[in-house]
């Protein structure tokens, strides 16, 4: 994208929307800490215990430096920033706001997939999917996949088409990462003797509340949702995984479940293996 024509005036456009923002040097990355902060002495984002706003009169600590306030904006302290500024970045998080960052047209494929339609925003390699909500900012979710949002900056690259969308559970579980496929070492595995084709734990009853007590756990998920997903599959499989009473039906049911909160097939399947291989099945 080419290079914004005058930063502070858009800065100061969007600080009038409460959307806190900064300027961006060449190479489009924030101005570099002060001489107090170097080092992050001042006890800055990397130890946590103080991570913003920045206290300083200039342009420092990146993200942490955005403001909405037009007197810091336009200070003789920032004045020789916004003279070498090319772009404007913004915090998402203090906005309220999540962008997706795709970084590239594999990237794009997925989200039109995977994800809601929301407000976007083309970028040079890709887009950025903004939604009204805020969670932790990771990087590299998935392959050319960032989320930004608390605690980080975003380039503002223009208002974007779309209506805005609320941040779903789909991008949340992105930044949750499903327990490795354990192996263990072999070992005699005990298989309870079946009768008549029915559950031996007690009744059919208690494999039908079993399946609904798990649908509902993964339904009632409002973050971690692929954890939660191989925890209730866990649970299902160390009780009736060895008793030959889950059929197709039973596995469908979880499965639907956890699509509704935004898990591909490809996810249920692999949180399906998982909790088989942690069980030994």
């Amino acid at each position: 994208m080419s290079e914004t024509p005058n930063p502070l005036h858009s800065a100061l456009s969007l600080a009038a929307s409460v959307v806190p923002v900064l300027p961006l040097r060449r190479g489009k990355v924030p101005f570099g800490n002060c001489s107090t902060c170097a080092g992050n002495a001042c006890g800055g984002r990397p130890n946590m215990k103080n991570p913003g706003p920045c206290q300083c009169p200039g342009v420092c600590h990146a993200w942490a430096a955005a403001t909405t306030d037009p007197a810091v904006l336009t200070s003789p302290a920032w004045t020789d920033a916004w003279h070498r500024a090319v772009a404007v970045a913004y915090h998402p998080g203090g906005a309220g706001l999540t962008v997706v960052d795709l970084d590239n047209a594999d990237a794009i494929t997925w989200a039109r997939t995977a994800l809601p339609t929301t407000r976007t925003v083309a970028t040079t390699r890709g887009e950025h999917w903004i939604y009204r909500g805020t969670m932790t900012s990771h990087n590299a979710v998935r392959p050319g996949v960032d989320i930004k949002s608390t605690m980080s900056y975003a380039r503002y690259l223009g208002p974007g088409t779309g209506a805005l969308a609320d941040l779903p559970n789909a991008v949340r579980a992105l930044a949750v990462k499903q327990p490795p496929a354990v192996r263990p070492a072999p070992r005699p595995v005990s298989v309870p003797a079946q009768s008549s084709g029915r559950c031996p734990h007690r009744t059919p009853v208690f494999l039908e509340r079993g399946i609904a007590m798990a649908e509902q756990r993964i339904t009632a998920a409002r973050s971690a949702v692929h954890a939660t997903v191989y925890g209730a599959f866990l649970a299902v499989l160390s009780t009736h995984g060895r008793c030959g009473c889950l059929t197709d039906t039973h596995i469908a049911r979880l499965f639907t479940a956890a699509q509704a909160k935004g898990e591909t097939a490809r996810h249920c399947a692999d949180a399906w293996n998982n909790a088989r291989t942690t069980l030994g099945l």
